[in-house]
């Protein structure tokens, strides 16, 4: 008998309701495959979902089980299921959760092949986050005439969105904070700062050109009106409201939902390709997932946040992930060299107003 884990929660809550709990290996039906998971990708629509934030679009029924996106090796397949066999690498999705578990049961058609040149912690978050960026992106029809706004650009959907709208040709205008500036540049964005004043500075990044579009990743009201003032006409506003709608349709999509499996097929190739790159800003062992929910909950984090089962430990045993993530250190060190520059410029540091 082979023995994993799953997580697994029993009622509404916070991080305190998650549980490991023991996982025999599924035996596949006629036309499942099993899956052992090598990565997967954590949302924010899952959390929310465990918190019993979106009861009003899914019922859950109790124990649930956590996780959409993965990535991992085919172990059994089902008499049906002909084009796969055991040992092929592959990535998708689990239309009823689960994917947070040592194996997962899926129907052949929840899952594609793994490109060879996808890295497995990028394979195991793109399913979610990817089909909503580019559903998002494709219905607004951007072009080298468009000019779009986009807010939580750094996000798992908002850097995705970002580099999409780049490839079709579109100038993107990325909506985040001063920390991720760097960030947004290098995958071709001109970045603008949330607060104060940020319709005049998004005026005058567009340098004269008419703002055509405007995805609210961030939510918390403001976006409408600020869109209204910019000139975009109002069926080029996708709200919050609407993402969210766009990412829980895909949350839940059947095994055999054509447009999903396109779309991640799609969404590979444009990885492969290096038209896309899916920024890995956490990458957690599987026994440190609520650590890892915590992290993610911070809204803090750029990119995806990703849980591998089978990491490395490198000699320090557990504690090894614990050290400072290299976006929080490159950041410190971007504030002492400033502090440093001030005391060099006036002889001491003055704090920043």
């Amino acid at each position: 008998m082979r023995i994993g884990s799953a997580v697994q929660y029993d009622r509404y809550g916070g991080f305190d309701v998650v549980d490991l709990v023991p996982q025999e290996r599924p035996e596949p039906g006629p036309g499942d495959v099993v899956v052992e998971v090598v990565a997967a990708g954590l949302n924010h629509v899952e959390r929310f979902l465990r918190e019993g934030k979106l009861r009003d679009h899914i019922d859950l029924e109790f124990p649930a089980h956590q996780g959409v996106d993965f990535a991992g090796i085919v172990r059994a397949r089902g008499a049906e299921v002909r084009d796969l066999k055991v040992g092929d690498e592959v990535m998708g999705h689990a239309p009823e959760g689960g994917a947070h578990a040592t194996w997962v049961r899926v129907p052949r058609g929840a899952v594609v092949k793994k490109p060879e040149h996808v890295g497995w912690e990028v394979a195991g978050g793109l399913y979610l986050a990817g089909a909503t960026a580019a559903t998002i992106v494709r219905n607004l029809r951007l072009g080298p005439d468009d000019t779009v706004v986009i807010s939580a650009a750094a996000g798992g959907v908002g850097h995705i969105e970002c580099q999409l709208a780049h490839d079709a040709g579109a100038t993107v205008i990325a909506l985040g904070s001063p920390r991720n500036h760097d960030y947004l540049r290098q995958i071709g964005t001109l970045p603008v700062a949330y607060g104060d004043g940020e319709e005049d500075r998004i005026r005058e990044m567009a340098a004269g050109r008419p703002i055509t579009a405007f995805i609210d990743n961030h939510g918390g009201g403001g976006a409408a009106d600020l869109a209204a003032r910019l000139g975009v006409p109002a069926e080029r506003l996708v709200t919050s409201e609407h993402r969210r709608d766009v990412e829980i349709r895909f949350l839940r999509a059947p095994a055999d939902d054509e447009e999903a499996r396109d779309l991640l097929m799609l969404l590979a190739k444009a990885v492969q390709d290096r038209r896309v790159q899916v920024l890995i800003s956490g990458f957690y062992p599987f026994e440190y997932i609520v650590d890892a929910y915590e992290d993610l909950a911070e809204m803090r984090s750029r990119g995806k946040v990703v849980i591998g089962m089978q990491t490395v430990e490198t000699g320090a045993r557990l504690d090894w992930y614990r050290s400072e993530k290299a976006r929080d250190l490159r950041d410190r060190y971007a504030d002492q060299r400033g502090a440093d520059t001030e005391t060099m410029a006036g002889g001491s540091a003055s704090p920043k107003a």
